[in-house]
């Protein structure tokens, strides 16, 4: 069976590599033969983190080979669509899939329904509000990185389901740090976009962590964190994400508690607890699914909580080592790539029998 997936970015985004691109080896040895073409290439991304205006020319190429992929899709048995097809174009445009012919599985891991319905333009709002539900009507499943978006799929495509956002544990493992630093580091991984959830907090978390010798390692943010006395900022590099994270004893995730946060899929907490790291969270969205409080991290709210959760894990080394073996296991149970790989590998299964009948 061969399947098209349709990337929005290459595969520098987490996305791109999570969501499809981690699969392919183990749908391959089930019959599945995936084919994975981008909209926006990993210049889109580089750009993005190192906060350049990107060029119109490049997103137009991107939507002309968009076209030429689509003009390819009969020859394979499903389309797997990250998102959508054609961002910020019509519905209409977007319909022309359902011509093809092929079945479609649509797989979403952020709010994007809420790009156009809360947009801020009222123009936007009227002409692309309901862009995906047409969409979703026609596709024979969704797969939804958690509940909050899944309830919005499932109003218009009833075989939607929550297929977290997963890492590989083969790779992703603790390591024997935890019970050998005595100034732990504090650590974030994320990109320039979820960068500005952290910063309302550094003027009440960089005294502590000064308090404490407590150094504060934050990767992918861009140019935003770099020079903050306090504050290791390094470049995201993929062949050193898994070692970027293992030298780090405690890991952070504030979120706003607003619409486009609560889609998020916490796929941060996931790698810091994979490599055993207890964690501090805003109990926002999927986050309250992921951390169990007092078990394997903290959810907290205001800025003193904050403050008590990360002197706690800061000073008790034992209950990071506690907090970091539950987090493991929770994610080799609920969060791993061997726990959700065969789901996904049925769901494209049933979506290409659907055009064989």
């Amino acid at each position: 069976m061969r399947v098209l997936g349709l990337a929005k970015y290459g595969a520098r985004a987490a996305s791109t590599r999570q969501r499809m691109l981690q699969y392919r080896p183990h749908l391959a040895s089930k019959g599945i033969d995936i084919e994975i073409r981008a909209l926006l290439g990993d210049d889109y991304i580089e750009r993005l983190a190192q906060g350049t205006k990107q060029p119109r020319s490049a997103i137009l190429s991107g939507y002309i080979r968009r076209i030429a992929d689509l003009m390819a899709a009969r020859r394979f048995d499903v389309l797997w669509v990250q998102y959508e097809a054609f961002p910020y174009l019509p519905g209409a445009v977007e319909r022309a899939l359902t011509l093809l012919g092929v079945p479609i599985v649509y797989d979403i891991d952020d709010a994007i329904f809420h790009m156009y319905d809360r947009h801020r333009s009222n123009l936007v709002k009227r002409v692309l509000g309901n862009k995906l539900v047409p969409l979703l009507r026609g596709a024979s499943a969704c797969l939804c990185g958690n509940e909050y978006l899944r309830s919005y799929t499932a109003q218009y495509c009833p075989n939607s389901i929550v297929v977290p956002t997963v890492v590989d544990t083969d790779d992703y493992r603790p390591s024997n740090r935890l019970s050998l630093t005595a100034a732990p580091v504090v650590g974030w991984i994320g990109s320039p976009s979820t960068w500005r959830y952290v910063e309302p907090l550094l003027p009440t978390l960089l005294p502590l962590f000064a308090r404490h010798g407590v150094l504060m390692r934050v990767v992918g943010a861009g140019p935003r964190a770099q020079g903050i006395a306090g504050i290791d900022a390094v470049d995201w590099d993929e062949a050193r994400e898994v070692i970027d994270i293992q030298s780090m004893d405690i890991g952070i995730m504030p979120l706003p508690d607003e619409p486009w946060a609560r889609g998020k899929c916490g796929y941060k907490l996931i790698q810091y607890m994979a490599c055993g790291l207890p964690v501090v969270a805003s109990p926002v969205g999927v986050n309250c699914d992921i951390v169990s409080d007092g078990c394997n991290g903290f959810l907290v709210t205001e800025a003193d909580q904050w403050v008590a959760a990360l002197k706690r894990l800061i000073t008790e080394p034992d209950l990071r080592h506690t907090f970091g073996k539950d987090g493991a296991r929770v994610v080799e149970a609920r969060y791993s790539l061997r726990s959700q790989q065969d789901r996904v590998a049925a769901t494209l299964k049933q979506a290409g029998s659907e055009r064989h009948r």
